[in-house]
């Protein structure tokens, strides 16, 4: 009986054992998961904590960027405020050109009908005078203007301002060509060499002057020429085409100069046109 006793307690023994062995090392097993667990948690804490942080870095990024965007969307609305401002600028400009480009050719084209008219003056002048010499007068284009030239010997005796007969013809050829072309403007210069003059003129403006109006007086009194055309002027000594150290020279200076031109009006207003549009 103490032999069975004995052998039971020692198996309840066995058994408690046994019992308190399993229980421990699930304990321990518990303890080492709740840990892992504990550091995986503290673990992920950490990452979200740095994924909070990133998110505040994004959050902060994507606000200035976000500036970015509308200080460039401003850029941009102002660039196509000024390039629209520039093309209305272009598109004015271009009209300008345009203007200016239609004036130019309005221009050339009064200045070649100018030189067209010109040309037929002297052609006219010089049919008109086709009976006198070389060394009596000369028709050319200077300037752009008909120069009648008439030298002394057929005008004027010497140191006078009496237009000979033979100045008188030629004059009177030349107001015929005048009366049918009354578009042409005249401008008369006399002319005189360097000897000083010593006879009933003060000087040789005095005689330049006087030369002048003698055949301004002929040409509009006597072959009526309309005065409001007529321009007189005396230059002395001071406009010599030769030099006056020579007999010859001397002799070629002592001129009248009838000058021919066109009426310039369209010419003048047209440029007065442009010069009030720039």
């Amino acid at each position: 009986m103490n032999k069975i006793f004995n052998s039971l307690s020692l198996a309840v023994a066995t058994a408690f054992f046994l019992t308190g062995c399993v229980s421990s090392g699930k304990f321990k097993a518990s303890q080492a998961s709740l840990q892992s667990a504990r550091n995986d948690s503290a673990r992920l804490a950490g990452q979200v904590s740095e994924l909070q942080a990133n998110v505040g870095q994004l959050k902060q990024q994507i606000g200035d960027l976000t500036k970015k965007v509308g200080d460039l969307s401003n850029e941009a609305g102002q660039l196509s405020s000024d390039v629209a401002n520039k093309n209305s600028q272009l598109g004015k400009s271009r009209e300008e050109l345009a203007a200016q480009q239609k004036r130019l050719e309005q221009l050339q084209a009064l200045m070649d009908q100018q030189k067209r008219a010109t040309q037929e003056i002297r052609k006219k002048m010089s049919d008109a005078l086709v009976g006198f010499n070389s060394n009596e007068l000369t028709v050319a284009i200077k300037n752009g203007k008909v120069y009648v030239s008439l030298q002394e010997n057929l005008l004027f005796p010497s140191g006078s301002a009496v237009v000979n007969p033979k100045g008188r013809e030629a004059l009177g050829k030349l107001a015929e060509v005048l009366n049918v072309n009354p578009d042409i403007t005249v401008n008369i210069e006399g002319h005189t060499d360097s000897i000083p003059i010593r006879a009933r003129y003060k000087d040789n403006w005095d005689l330049s002057t006087a030369r002048a109006g003698s055949i301004v007086r002929i040409l509009t009194q006597d072959y009526k020429v309309d005065p409001t055309r007529v321009i007189a002027s005396g230059h002395s000594q001071y406009d010599p085409v030769q030099t006056n150290s020579t007999t010859e020279g001397r002799a070629l200076n002592r001129r009248t100069e009838i000058i021919l031109s066109p009426k310039l009006d369209e010419l003048f207003k047209l440029l007065e046109t442009g010069s009030s549009g720039q």
